[in-house]
């Protein structure tokens, strides 16, 4: 195709082709995604309907109200700015191995290895929280319409068997729901992304404006399992919002430590914004698309986050209640909103918990994907193929497969699914992490065209220092007394898997791995688009990749 004669979209793809050149690879997956599709992945898998009324439980038996009003602001500063530096470096090499290909560049092969691997098990584990959360969402609905249905609430002292395999049977349907959307239905996906963002925003509108509105009217009415009316009180007033009151705390440790460690309710619902970085490879104009995908995905979840988190603390009629009852959320919605509409406005979370989890598979899946492209996954050439329709149909098995297997052990503990959301906040911002603090040592860095100027480098130390932080508080006892059904066994996994990983990298990987490789020449490189089915060239005179090969 003549570059005379291409539109404006199609001279924009092939400047993309031609920065993924400079940076050794084809042209392999469908670049379609424009800038709002690229943000709408990362926005769904943060998910404030999902990982803020998942742990909402974890958040208010330890400091309670303050988990969300004072905990979750306090978390967002951070991570915006984590986000930031991330966001520099997915202008500078915007390639579906992110961060990986990221620390490979500025550090060597050693540093990416271990950084993809981080990122990996972070992406495996959250779409185990996100999808595993879904099912206990599910369960707790499904027993709402049909009390025959077990569902008897959990914590880490004690479980109901039933309930635990009942579950689990949920959350092997969906996992394979998404992985089957993923394979069969890639524009069904591509659709359903976009639309998470607007339901997202009804939900929150609904789920946080609708609890307020109701309280301020004195709307009380007694639900299926309340068996009498119950009296309207006033909202919460701002004074116990804003406190950190040890009444709630079930710890057993000091209120101060059982605030920090309130604070993984908002950390672990800030994780995947890395989507936008992974996807670059199928977004157009992805050098400034993907940077602000990055960062307004965490700016748009952090006011949509705090709405529906304000909205239920606000409107809790007994937060003790609310702790007890089989699931604290559907316990506001249920004596704010009456059965019918409390029922129906928990219907909307569990909706877009759905969409979540079927776009954490999705990126997942072109993590792996491009991880296996350079060899650095064990059959790394069954990962690395994609079907006709320019799928990693493989990949996303591999990713359903491995959330399965990772949320196994809630069967027998329910501590696992905690671990599980700190297993993922510490995998994934090591990953983040990584690239940026090898971006501080690196003096001859060539930024891309979106990127911080003279604040980089302060925000890249302010980064490192809050995951070094967040991962070290994440490993920590979260109850006392300490047992092996009470012990956190976040620090045995990620303890562990470093072990391994170190061990395995000097034994074997690093005879053989090199790091990024480069597909072959411009000439082969082209012939890989052709045999794919992509229709358009990347032309010599299109500039290449800022710090590429």
């Amino acid at each position: 195709m003549a570059s005379s004669s291409r539109s404006d979209r199609e001279k924009l793809i092939a400047h993309d082709m031609k920065r993924l050149h400079g940076m050794g690879y084809a042209q392999e997956l469908f670049r379609t995604m424009g800038g709002f599709s690229n943000f709408a992945i990362s926005f769904t898998i943060i998910s404030v309907l999902s990982g803020c009324l998942t742990l909402f439980y974890t958040g208010i038996t330890t400091s309670g109200f303050a988990a969300g009003s004072i905990a979750w602001p306090l978390v967002t500063v951070f991570v915006v700015i984590v986000a930031l530096g991330m966001a520099e470096l997915a202008s500078a090499y915007p390639t579906a191995g992110g961060l990986y290909y990221w620390s490979s560049k500025l550090g060597g092969p050693a540093w990416g290895w271990f950084t993809g691997w981080f990122n990996l098990i972070g992406q495996v584990a959250v779409t185990a929280g996100i999808d595993y959360g879904l099912a206990v969402s599910v369960d707790v609905l499904l027993n709402a319409w049909f009390p025959k249905i077990p569902a008897t609430l959990g914590s880490v002292t004690s479980i109901d068997p039933a309930t635990q395999w009942f579950t689990l049977l949920i959350y092997a349907v969906v996992l394979a729901l998404h992985a089957l959307l993923n394979i069969f239905g890639v524009r069904i996906v591509a659709y359903l992304n976009d639309l998470s963002v607007w339901w997202h925003i009804v939900g929150v509108i609904l789920i946080g404006g609708g609890v307020v509105v109701a309280a301020l009217f004195g709307f009380m009415f007694g639900g299926a399992n309340f068996t009498t009316h119950i009296t309207a009180v006033p909202l919460n007033s701002a004074g116990a919002l804003f406190t950190a009151d040890p009444k709630y705390n079930t710890t057993g440790f000091p209120i101060w430590y059982a605030f920090l460690l309130g604070m993984l309710l908002a950390q672990y619902t800030y994780t995947g914004y890395d989507a936008s970085a992974h996807m670059t490879e199928e977004t157009v104009g992805a050098e400034t698309r993907a940077p602000w995908g990055v960062v307004m995905s965490v700016v748009v979840s952090a006011v949509a986050g705090y709405v529906v988190l304000m909205g239920l603390l606000a409107a809790a009629p007994d937060l003790v209640k609310a702790a007890g009852y089989i699931n604290p959320v559907l316990y506001i919605l249920e004596s704010r909103l009456g059965f019918v509409l409390g029922t129906i406005f928990f219907a909307v979370a569990v909706g877009a918990q759905f969409f979540c989890g079927m776009s954490s598979i999705t990126t997942n899946s072109r993590m792996i994907y491009a991880f296996s492209r350079d060899g650095a996954v064990p059959f790394s050439n069954l990962w690395h193929n994609l079907d006709r329709g320019r799928t990693p149909r493989n990949a996303i098995a591999l990713a359903a497969v491995a959330a399965f297997i990772l949320a196994i052990p809630t069967v027998f503990n329910f501590a696992a699914y905690v671990a599980i959301t700190s297993i993922a906040v510490i995998g994934l911002y090591i990953s983040y992490v990584l690239p940026i603090l090898l971006r501080l040592m690196t003096k001859d860095f060539q930024h891309g065209p979106w990127h911080l100027g003279a604040w980089s480098k302060p925000i890249g130390v302010i980064s490192v220092i809050w995951v070094v932080f967040i991962s070290i508080l994440f490993m920590l006892p979260t109850i006392t007394p300490i047992t092996p059904v009470t012990f956190n066994y976040t620090t045995v996994v990620v303890l562990g898997t470093l072990v391994i990983l170190v061990i395995w990298w000097n034994v074997s990987v690093r005879h053989w791995f090199k790091g990024p490789h480069a597909q072959g020449s411009s000439a082969q490189l082209a012939e890989i688009e052709k045999s794919v089915g992509e229709t358009i060239t990347a032309d010599s005179d299109v500039e290449g990749a800022a710090g590429g090969q």
